[in-house]
């Protein structure tokens, strides 16, 4: 069994993945619900989710892998750790939801500067209103976004939109419009 396999089974078993009637954050429902925290919380579903985004990662070229908080800290830091692990360190960064008020007054988390090449990553992507905000904040601060990601694609739009602005963007999984869940055909290239 592939990583990107076990990970499905791991979101399922640790019940990240449930289907039913839900109702989602954007306003729609949906027949299923995808915590993506859930997954990479768990010891095994975060060294999967790393195993899985880091040879993107690293084809891509990224110094760093950012994303928004809350959904992406577990997935920053679990990819930050298995890079160095790997001797191929990729940096960290969580982007806050808004500026802090206090010390330095800073939108983003950890070392970066300008130049350098990131990938931004979240949980999931639904209409990529945190994607977006996350990109802003780091093309904000004169960093290049070389790569969006997603463990979840849930194909509501936010993929299609952040395609159309210029970005290369790919998830692990992907739902269909009947709520069915599969394994992102990209991924088994």
């Amino acid at each position: 069994m592939s990583d990107i396999e076990r990970l499905l089974e791991v979101a399922i078993e640790r019940k990240a993945l449930q289907f039913g009637e839900f109702e989602l954050s954007s306003g729609g429902t949906t027949n299923y619900y995808f915590d993506g925290r859930l997954l990479t919380l768990n010891s095994e579903g975060a060294y999967l989710t790393a195993k899985c985004f880091l040879p993107i990662i690293y084809q891509c070229n990224a110094e760093v892998l950012a994303g928004p908080t809350l959904g992406a800290d577990p997935i920053v830091s679990a990819v930050s750790t298995l890079s160095y692990v790997e001797g191929k360190p990729v940096s960290a960064l969580i982007v806050r939801k808004e500026k802090k008020s206090h010390g330095r007054g800073r939108n983003i988390e950890g070392y970066f500067y300008k130049g350098q090449r990131v990938a931004v990553v979240d949980d999931t992507c639904t209409t990529g209103g945190s994607l977006f905000h996350a990109i802003e904040s780091v093309e904000d601060e004169g960093c290049e976004v070389v790569k969006v990601l997603s463990i979840m694609d849930r194909m509501a739009g936010g993929s299609e939109e952040l395609e159309r602005r210029g970005y290369e963007f790919q998830s692990l999984f992907v739902a269909n419009d009947k709520g069915e869940i599969y394994i992102n055909p990209t991924m088994t290239h």
